[in-house]
């Protein structure tokens, strides 16, 4: 007779007690919180280096495997669509397993379809490429997911904050990856491989790393902790019925996730033909490594301030700093001379700075919308939105400037970030 499931039984009802140790101490709930944010610190460190990959030469592999610009696009969309189902598989799974099983999960899956691209790219199979594109694509879901973790046991008060110290690590390695494009690229053919799997050699060895991290440090699991503070609420009367959120928290989810998608459309479409209108200019792989860099740096480095800025004023404010910095980036990258790096670079920052600004602000409104009880389903199905958002700008970006121009396709993104202001003006409460 197998003993395995009295083992299970027993670890169960380890982890339960652990668990419940934390519900009623507060203080063990802020060394937990803590402890959360160092974890999740050092897995984003990991995830940032292989989300750059497929945004630094997504475009350029399928720009030379398939011998034309028309599609450059598509792998941006191919990943990004694959992010939309990782983000709903991983959000449901979060839900019912906790945040160290569904985003581990996200993360490893994105290090095998890393792997995928790099043999696709070896042995030039589209169809493999393609396919691996879309599984590399969980990696993105769960690079971006692993912001709610530090919100589980935050403070209200501290909850934008606490979203912002998850991002701003990512930083490191995002930036890190743009800017290995060139050594990755020399030891990829050092080795027989093309110089454009290089970079998704890296993904595969960071996003596996970031998951293993997760895996075997988040422990307790913050959101597990989080759900039984709520039940325990619950039966004071002090905290939301299970599956029920009021016409006032299904505002705040739905402006939330306009924000979020608005600027995740305009963002994808510009930053994605980015690096193939400076190479169609004379510029080299090493100034689109430079330029993507500095993009990634100022989608996630400000995340501090920004978070604190929210906490302190409110996330309407910041959606229209985002709104209005996403139109000065479009202009700017319309009108700027193509041969000019140092007009590139601004336009770049601007356009990050001002996904930043929305993300973060657009994050903190869901996260304030949602009770524990259907928090990390419901930003799954957020992400979801977001993830097609941005594949649909980055299918369509290709497209655009095919048939027009780099120069209209960024004021087509510019003036479309403007909707972020009726949008939030509609999310105001009336007196």
């Amino acid at each position: 007779m197998s003993l395995e499931p009295f083992q299970n039984q027993e670890k169960n009802e380890r982890l339960l007690a652990e668990i419940q140790g934390y519900v009623g101490s507060h203080q063990k709930q802020r060394q937990l919180q803590k402890r959360t944010l160092r974890i999740v610190i050092a897995s984003q460190i990991f995830g940032g280096a292989g989300l750059a990959a497929g945004i630094t030469v997504g475009g350029l592999l399928a720009q030379e495997m398939l011998g034309t610009d028309r599609y450059a696009g598509i792998p941006t969309a191919l990943f990004t669509l694959g992010s939309a189902a990782a983000a709903l598989l991983v959000g449901r799974l979060s839900q019912r397993k906790g945040r160290r099983i569904g985003l581990a999960t996200g993360f490893l899956a994105g290090g095998l379809g890393a792997v995928g691209v790099v043999l696709a790219s070896i042995f030039n199979n589209l169809p493999l490429l393609f396919l691996s594109l879309l599984v590399y694509g969980g990696g993105t879901a769960t690079n971006m997911q692993a912001r709610y973790v530090g919100t589980d046991l935050a403070l209200p008060a501290e909850r934008a904050k606490a979203i912002s110290m998850a991002m701003v690590f990512t930083t490191f390695g995002a930036v890190a990856g743009p800017n290995l494009v060139n050594v990755m690229g020399r030891f990829s053919t050092s080795i027989g491989a093309p110089a454009l799997s290089g970079p998704f050699m890296l993904a595969a060895v960071a996003y596996i790393v970031a998951g293993v991290v997760l895996l075997i440090f988040l422990r307790p699991d913050p959101f597990m902790v989080a759900q039984a503070i709520a039940e325990k609420e619950s039966h004071n009367g002090t905290e939301l019925p299970k599956n029920r959120i009021t016409r006032v928290h299904k505002r705040g989810i739905i402006v939330g996730a306009a924000v979020m998608i608005l600027t995740q459309i305009v963002m994808v479409a510009i930053m994605t033909m980015t690096p193939v209108h400076m190479t169609h200019h004379g510029h080299g792989i090493s100034d689109v490594g430079i330029v993507i860099g500095i993009h990634i740096a100022a989608m996630y480095l400000p995340s501090l301030i920004t978070g604190v800025l929210v906490d302190k004023f409110g996330h309407t404010l910041m959606s229209y700093a985002s709104g209005v910095t996403l139109l000065l980036a479009g202009l700017l990258a319309a009108f700027a001379p193509a041969d000019s790096m140092i007009l590139l670079i601004l336009a770049l920052a601007l356009l990050g700075l001002g996904w930043n600004f929305g993300l973060i602000s657009g994050t903190a409104a869901i996260v304030d919308a949602t009770p524990p009880q259907v928090r990390a389903k419901t930003q799954g199905m957020v992400d979801v939105l977001i993830a097609l958002a941005g594949a649909s700008g980055g299918a369509m970006s290709g497209m655009v400037v095919a048939q027009a121009s780099f120069s209209t396709l960024s004021l087509i993104g510019g003036f479309l970030s403007l909707l972020l202001i009726p949008v939030v003006v509609w999310s105001r409460p009336k007196p």
